[in-house]
């Protein structure tokens, strides 16, 4: 870590200031924490989400289900953010892009931390609640993954993949199951294009990290794969193109559905484009850029249902 020096940016000194607005500077760190000024992570764990209810439910999902798993995944999202951040604290300090975080600054303590984490995730059981004891079991193994995956960035080398497989693609699953009670082999494989997904689009925003990641120790996919990366997310975009159209021969979905999957691969192309110099900058377009990967497919299933 000594090949790095941390700069810790400082809160202004509110002393003598009114209550009012050091009640305010509060609540702005901790929506900080939380990355509610950063919606695009929302959506990017909500489209999977949304694309099994709408198939789950048969193009009709149960209203109350659908508005249990949309705050569910705003309130999950922000805990994992927070969590993340409390277990990184001493890490982040020594990346450019997270540096001025509200822990890695310090402007937040970490106990302050551990009590939004814990209110967060009370929110998150009072909605769970409102489902089935299946969907209840499954948004326990969820929290379990979800918590965990942190600390997998210290020696697993392929902690993005781990990503998807517990934050990413898990309301899936759980969807299904609150939608009919069951888990169905479409399911899975819809859940496996979500794994996939989050492999992706975090493999390319870990290029972003990659230097600082190497300097500090902590692993990541696109240190793994070096020079590979862009081959890699390649390959593992083309078995997201696999899996969506083995949903879709699954389902009997017609062109609808089939021109979604194409503008899917499109917008792949554009971000390998993007990626091709691996310039930071272009990277977290190409990153940002998945949040249409997920609509494209919603709106596809949203079409199919409506006029396929």
């Amino acid at each position: 870590m000594a090949a790095i020096t941390p700069e810790l940016a400082t809160a202004p000194k509110t002393t003598g200031a009114p209550l009012s607005y050091r009640l305010s500077r509060r609540v702005t760190e901790y929506a900080r924490l939380a990355r509610l000024d950063r919606p695009v992570g929302t959506w990017l764990l909500l489209w999977p989400a949304l694309w099994a209810l709408w198939i789950a439910g048969a193009g009709r999902p149960n209203p109350r289900v659908l508005v249990v798993f949309v705050l569910g995944v705003v309130v999950m999202r922000a805990a994992g953010c927070v969590i993340n951040d409390f277990i990184d604290r001493d890490i982040d300090p020594y990346v450019r892009r997270t540096r001025d975080r509200p822990l890695a600054a310090r402007r937040v303590t970490p106990a302050e931390a551990l009590v939004l984490f814990v209110l967060l995730i009370a929110a998150a059981a009072y909605l769970v609640t409102r489902l089935d004891a299946l969907t209840i079991k499954l948004a326990c193994i969820g929290a379990a993954l979800t918590v965990s995956y942190p600390f997998f960035k210290r020696f697993f080398p392929l902690p993005q993949l781990y990503l998807g497989i517990s934050f990413g693609g898990w309301s899936v699953p759980m969807a299904f199951a609150a939608q009919t009670g069951e888990l169905p082999r479409v399911g899975w494989v819809l859940y496996i294009a979500a794994v996939i997904w989050a492999a992706v689009y975090d493999t390319i925003y870990a290029m972003i990290d990659r230097e600082d990641d190497l300097a500090i120790g902590v692993k990541s996919s696109a240190i793994l794969f070096a020079d590979l990366d862009r081959v890699m997310i390649g390959v593992m975009q083309l078995m997201m193109l696999y899996a969506l159209t083995l949903v879709g021969r699954s389902l009997g979905f017609g062109n609808w559905y089939q021109g979604g999957v194409i503008a899917v691969g499109v917008l792949f192309a554009w971000q390998q484009w993007l990626i091709r110099a691996r310039v930071p900058a272009a990277c977290l377009r190409a990153f940002l850029n998945n949040q249409y990967v997920g609509l494209a497919v919603f709106v596809a299933i949203l079409l199919q249902y409506l006029y396929g």
